[in-house]
């Protein structure tokens, strides 16, 4: 390194290179499912598979110098959809639209409920438990999920209010009902060993656009609810399910603004959500999207609290182009203007398969991405994280 200057060692998530969590799903496992959707193989069979192309994916992340592992969110279809499936009381449904994306509709799929939402028996603890048991030592496993308020929306939606109404009358019997059913889960991932946990978050990133005026209106008695109450609302259920964690568990999460086969679902700087999101949430840091002008200027930047660090999205995976280098590095130096350097760390902006379609690039281009990441951390922060 240029400068004489000493860098904290990072000994948890986020590490100075880092990732969001997805990963391109393999030609193996797209047919095994696909096999499994058509009746021609049963779950058993499936679950083998996926085991299989889980394993050789820990090792291809070890390989690659990665600190936090993921299972690649290969037992998923969806980064978030699958998670609320698995809760009690929350059953897969199938709208008339699917998602409105940047020039693409995805497939059709959301919740509803038919009963109490509870936490118990999470399908996702024992993907966690398999990941663990697979990981060498020193290699720590990064559990994502979506935040609680990405429920929340998914619930009052005009799509889906009307039956969640029939189960949950007021809002603030759902809000505690969401909020033990993610407790639940977090303790169960805890007793089993999960030290960090992610919040994946599209909320958040949907705000900085100009959203429709009948977003969400089951709230306010059903009026239509501004950008600050949505902001509030995000915030308290958020916060209500990470206060009180055991001390010892890492909470970060991921503003994201829309990741599907390579297309997006919202524009705008962070400068709308920067407060309460960077000083009032209780994460530990932020995996913030920076690898277009869509994200906007670091100015917000400027409002997270001093005790929080920030992981810059600054390369895409969104196509397989490699960043040129040095503008890179000159944008992570941009950024500590308003965050310490020693806070700060780097990434992809997303996922490489936030479904299983995944973006549009090939496998070798994102290894090629982490490598880069790894590379430009090496110089940046003179860390050597294999």
């Amino acid at each position: 390194m240029s400068e004489a200057i000493s860098f904290s060692k990072r000994t948890k998530s986020p590490f100075r290179y880092d990732i969001v969590g997805s990963f391109l799903r393999p030609e193996t496992l797209k047919q095994a499912r696909a096999q499994f959707a058509a009746g021609k193989i049963d779950r058993a069979a499936l679950t083998a598979v996926e085991d299989t192309e889980i394993i050789k994916l820990i090792k291809q992340e070890e390989a690659a110098g990665l600190k936090a592992a993921t299972d690649g969110e290969f037992r998923r279809s969806w980064w978030h959809l699958d998670f609320f499936w698995g809760f009690q009381g929350i059953s897969y449904k199938v709208p008339e639209h699917g998602y409105f994306f940047h020039g693409e509709e995805t497939r059709k799929a959301t919740v509803t409920v038919t009963d109490k939402i509870d936490g118990h028996n999470h399908p996702f603890v024992d993907h966690f438990k398999f990941t663990q048991a697979h990981v060498s030592k020193g290699v720590q496993v990064k559990q994502t999920l979506p935040a609680p308020a990405q429920l929340l929306v998914e619930l009052l939606s005009p799509t889906n209010l009307p039956e969640v109404r029939k189960i949950y009358p007021t809002d603030e019997a759902l809000f505690a009902d969401i909020t033990k059913a993610y407790k639940q889960v977090i303790t169960d991932l805890y007793d089993a060993g999960a030290r960090t946990i992610q919040l994946d978050d599209c909320t958040w990133g949907m705000l900085v656009a100009t959203l429709p005026k009948d977003f969400i209106n089951g709230l306010a008695g059903g009026e239509p609810t501004t950008d600050d109450e949505l902001k509030q609302l995000y915030l308290s259920i958020n916060n209500s399910v990470i206060d009180g964690l055991p001390a010892d568990l890492t909470v970060n999460t991921h503003i994201c603004r829309g990741n599907y086969h390579s297309t997006w679902a919202a524009a705008g700087g962070y400068d709308k959500v920067a407060d309460p999101l960077f000083n009032q949430e209780h994460v530990n840091a932020y995996y913030l999207e920076y690898d277009s002008d869509r994200s906007g200027s670091f100015d917000p930047l400027a409002k997270v609290s001093d005790n929080k660090l920030v992981v810059l999205g600054l390369l895409t995976s969104k196509d397989g182009k490699l960043e040129d280098r040095q503008t890179v590095i000159d944008r992570i130096h941009e950024a500590a203007k308003f965050v310490p350097l020693d806070r700060l760390c780097l990434s992809t902006q997303c996922g490489f398969a936030s479904t299983e379609e995944g973006n549009i690039l090939t496998s070798d281009d994102q290894w090629a991405k982490i490598a880069l990441a790894k590379s430009i951390a090496e110089e940046v922060w003179g860390v050597d994280e294999k």
